[in-house]
């Protein structure tokens, strides 16, 4: 059942190729048809690229007030770098823009550097990302091929744990703090292994105290 009156949390694992917000449309839709009520707040707490698969924070009613809270929360992913090649994006949504050799990098290469992420770093978002440039998002004016110039920004790394190596690819579970995007990782990983990497999957896993195992399929919200 889901409280209108006094508010509500959903966790909903976000399908692939779908955006957060058709996500929140979903149970929008779902809502107003098994509900009956025509106008409430929804939102989401915390994006995830189309690509992306897993934990998404549905939020209704007065708990819409508590996004920021929900946002601020130290979240856990699961997922694939492929090493080299690059794309302008960082991930598959755009194809292959530049290939560079791998055959020189060991599994003690991959582990010292995944290592050396751990703690505060410098990350600079992604040209194709939702930062906002003067008003404008980053990837609106990467589409209009205009050069826009991202500050890099303060980001923790709690865990980088390297799960499987099967090159080209690597294996990953990273747990970090508020705003990490998993795409600059891939780019800076594949950077300090002298080569190039992109991100192929990804998966959100946890948000604070809030578990992938216990949300919901979208499926579950037709009316």
């Amino acid at each position: 059942m889901i409280d209108i009156e006094n508010g509500s949390i959903i966790l909903v694992n976000k399908p692939y190729t779908w955006t957060s917000f058709q996500v929140v449309n979903k149970l929008k839709y779902h809502i107003k048809h098994k509900y009956g009520v025509k106008k409430f707040k929804i939102g989401h707490a915390g994006t995830l690229d189309p690509l992306a698969t897993g934990l998404l924070i549905i939020c209704i009613g007065k708990f819409t007030k508590r996004i920021e809270e929900f946002q601020a929360k130290e979240k856990e992913y699961t997922g694939v770098f492929r090493l080299g090649a690059t794309t302008p994006c960082f991930d598959l949504e755009k194809p292959i823009d530049n290939e560079y050799p791998y055959i020189h990098i060991t599994d003690d290469d991959i582990l010292r550097v995944a290592n050396s992420f751990i703690g505060e770093i410098d990350q600079t978002p992604p040209l194709f990302s939702a930062v906002k440039v003067e008003g404008k998002r980053a990837y609106e004016l990467a589409r209009e091929n205009k050069e826009v110039e991202l500050k890099s920004k303060k980001i923790i790394i709690s865990e980088f744990e390297v799960k499987n190596i099967n090159l080209p690819d690597v294996e990953f579970r990273i747990v970090c703090s508020k705003g990490t995007y998993i795409r600059s990782i891939a780019r800076d990983f594949g950077l300090a292994l002298n080569s190039g990497a992109h991100l192929i999957e990804l998966e959100r896993t946890r948000i604070g105290e809030f578990k992938l195992e216990d949300a919901l399929n979208v499926n579950e919200f037709d009316s």
